[in-house]
């Protein structure tokens, strides 16, 4: 059976999906995406768009998040490389909000995170050229792209001298942060 493991994190709206992979003398096979699997875990996820980035080592994209009514989920793996993902609680009425999950995902684990609406996503790339994908359920809208800033969220980022956009470095940090969630 070709269908996904799907496993709760330290915020159960938040999963971590065992994609399903294959390998043989001609290469490997990996499924990216397995609609039944995520249903019978309740995860109603309709894909509407999907990117991909390419990131040198210590890079950090995020923490991103679109507001309502343009919010969105997403699912996130990597494809080459390695990153470390997190995901950022910032429903106001969740009991672990302010909180976030961190997960490394790469080529070797075939991992993948359900980050569903309502958390701020980013990621630091661990390898040279880590090839990162995102399958959204909304589609993007500029005036509703926000985030947080990635080093006040009291999240742990395992680098001493990350590389930021000038973007994700003028985010408010979550002190400061008024939550449309």
């Amino acid at each position: 059976m070709m269908s996904f493991k799907i496993h709760s994190s330290n915020i159960p709206a938040v999963k971590i999906i065992d994609q399903f992979n294959s390998m043989d003398h001609r290469g490997a096979f990996t499924k990216t995406f397995h609609w039944d699997s995520l249903m019978e875990q309740g995860i109603q996820f309709e894909l509407r768009e999907s990117f991909y980035s390419i990131s040198k080592k210590d890079v950090i994209r995020g923490l991103h998040f679109h507001k309502p009514p343009f919010d969105h989920a997403k699912i996130v793996f990597c494809s080459k490389g390695a990153i470390l993902d997190v995901a950022l609680d910032l429903r106001t009425d969740s009991a672990t909000y302010g909180q976030h999950v961190m997960q490394e995902l790469s080529a070797e684990n075939h991992l993948a995170m359900y980050i569903p609406r309502g958390f701020a996503h980013g990621f630091l790339s661990l390898e040279e050229e880590s090839q990162t994908f995102y399958f959204v359920d909304g589609v993007y809208d500029a005036a509703s792209d926000a985030g947080i800033l990635y080093r006040d969220a009291g999240i742990n980022w395992p680098v001493e001298n990350p590389i930021l956009s000038e973007r994700d470095l003028s985010f408010p940090s979550i002190h400061q942060f008024q939550s449309p969630f």
